[in-house]
Order: structure tokens, then sequence, then C-alpha cells
């Protein structure tokens, strides 16, 4: 398997283990650019015997026979995994998690700013981004996200979505003598949490902080309003109060400081937000024009040059962009004909 990442083969189907009993195994993803989602197997915390798992990947057919092959690696099998962790909703974190907890009785713990989000699913009649898709309507787009609402979302099943065991706020969770401490980190999902081991010097940090990519920002299963971009630089500030810790995270290789990652992470959208501004130059725009005007990726490619899909995410982030700008009053936004016009403040 390849990878897209200038790091290496972090990607290929494999067990890398981290330190005694901790143990990353990344796991397939269909049709995905990311290629895969790590999950983490924390051997000698249960105190029945058996493993914790940090993130559950996508209930494909695929991820299982890997995670299989993982396990007899390490010399245990499916059904020593007696905790699943999940760090927010998305499929390729959670999907598989719940069919595991159907096949071994595993209890599934998430954040519980996720909980308005799985709610809708119920409601919900395909896999259509239907959120995103009304920020992009607002951000001046409504011609991709008819495109995108057309598309082929088929394959969508609502049932794999089921309730946790347990909803997880700010707190502590112990296993034995182990303890994980839980850190709520809204920004790429209302609910996305963190778990941090400060014995081991280790963060399983999901998508909140990524090695060499930056995630997306507030793709919602619901409409929760708010400001998520603003949320996730506070989030990221967050990660600094505490000890500097190895970054284990969900896309990617591990790497050594997760501090040196957020003030990364914190300064490019900060650079952000000084081209956004800057792209507004004298006249009103509405998202989608301001998102013309800027680059995107490594590779400094034009907004044309993107999937469907990721100019949809590039659009949806240039509106998250301007909303921080206007709550920092460097710029205003009035509402015109269903869509969010900006000026910049002089």
């Amino acid at each position: 398997m390849t990878t897209r990442f200038d790091q290496g083969l972090w990607a290929e189907a494999g067990v890398q283990t981290i330190q005694p009993g901790v143990h990353r195994v990344p796991l397939p993803l269909p049709n995905d650019h990311l290629h895969a989602v790590n999950v983490y197997l924390l051997e000698d915390l249960a105190d029945d015997g058996g493993l914790v798992m940090i993130d559950g990947g996508w209930a494909i057919p695929e991820a299982r026979k890997t995670l299989e092959e993982a396990m007899t690696a390490i010399g245990r099998d499916l059904g020593d995994i007696s905790h699943i962790l999940v760090t927010h909703i998305h499929r390729d974190h959670y999907t598989q998690a719940v069919e595991l907890r159907r096949l071994l009785g595993s209890r599934i713990y998430l954040g519980a700013g996720e909980r308005p989000g799985l709610e809708m699913m119920d409601r919900r009649r395909s896999g259509e981004p239907a959120t995103a898709l009304e920020t992009l309507r607002r951000a001046g787009a409504g011609e991709l996200a008819d495109h995108i609402k057309a598309m082929d979302h088929s394959g969508y099943d609502p049932s794999v979505w089921e309730p946790p065991d347990r909803w997880l706020g700010a707190e502590t969770l112990r296993f034995g003598d182990s303890e994980l401490q839980v850190l709520p980190t809204p920004g790429h999902t209302r609910g996305h949490v963190v778990y941090l081991d400060e014995q081991r010097g280790l963060l399983f940090s999901g998508d909140h902080v990524l090695p060499h990519i930056t995630p997306s920002i507030g793709f919602e299963l619901a409409d929760l309003g708010g400001l998520p971009l603003a949320d996730y630089m506070d989030s990221l500030r967050l990660m600094t109060r505490y000890a500097d810790t190895r970054l284990l995270p969900a896309h990617g290789p591990v790497a050594p400081s997760a501090h040196d990652r957020v003030a990364e992470l914190l300064a490019h959208h900060d650079d952000r937000l000084g081209k956004s501004l800057s792209a507004l130059g004298e006249s009103t725009l509405d998202a989608h024009a301001v998102a013309r005007k800027l680059s995107w990726t490594r590779r400094e490619v034009s907004l044309d040059e993107l999937s469907a899909f990721n100019q949809m995410l590039a659009i949806n982030e240039t509106a998250a962009h301007l909303d921080v700008l206007v709550l920092r009053r460097r710029a205003t936004s009035t509402f015109v004909n269903g869509v969010d016009m900006y000026t910049r403040v002089r």
C-alpha cells in the first residue's frame, strides 16, 4: 500500500510497537486519500486482562482482516478487545467499533459533544454531507453543493452509528494502575476528544493534531452552529498546558513532539487568516470567491485543480477563517440572498 505523505510508509499494513504494551496498527480505508487510519492497541490496562483500543477504524472487511492479523502478531485475538475509546464520530474512526461491539461485546466510549450528530443519524436518508453542503451554499458555491449532492452516496447505513456505552466529558479514565485523561478538543468535530497518557508521555490525538496535514474544520453530522475554527485554535492551545508528549495521530506516522506540531498548526492558521484578509482586498466577497484567490495544499494549486469533495473542504475552511476574522473585528459579514458576504474592516 502506498501513501501520499512524504514521510514514508506509515500506512503499510503491520504492527509498530511504540513502546512495550503500546502498538500502532494502520487499517485500510476505501477510496480515501488518507489511505489508512491508525488504531492503537494498549495492553495491560483493562482490569480483565483485555486490551484497550484507541479508535475503531472503518467497518470494511479489509480493515477487520488487517486488525485480526495485527492481533495475532502480538499474540492476542479480537476477543481480547474489551474497551474501544473513540476520538470522534467520523466513520473511519467509529463504524468498526460498533461492529466489534456486536461481535465481541466490547464497550465503546465517545465524547459527549458528538451526541447531537449521532442522534441526527437516525433521521438521515443518505450519506451526503448535508451540513457541509449547507455551509457550502452559504459560502456562495451552490452549484458545487448541487454537484456533490448528486454524487453516489450509496452504501449509507445509519445502523453503524449506534450510541456508545458511555459518553465522556473532561475526565480521567482509570484502568488498573494506569490512567488516560480525556480532553475535549472541539474543532474538527464538536465532540472530538484526545486521550493523554501522562505517565508514558503519549498523546493519542485522533484527527485533532496530525503530523503532516491540517484537519478539516467543523465537518459535522449535524448543524451545531458556533465557530469551529475558533474552537479548534483554542483546543490546540489547550495542548500546550500539558507537558509535551510523543504524538500518536490517527493519520500519519508517530511524531516526537505534540507541542512542536501544535505550534506549526497555529502558525498555519494565523497565516491563512492573514491571506484570507488580503484576498478580500477592497471588495465584498463570499467565501467561494475568496477561496478562488488562495492556493491549496503543499503544491500550492488553485481551487479548480482540487476534486469536488476537496473543493468543498477548501471553501468551507475559507468560510471558517473569514468568520474568525469577523470575530476579531477584522471583517464584517452580511447575509444577502442566502449567502454570507464579507468586507474587510478599514
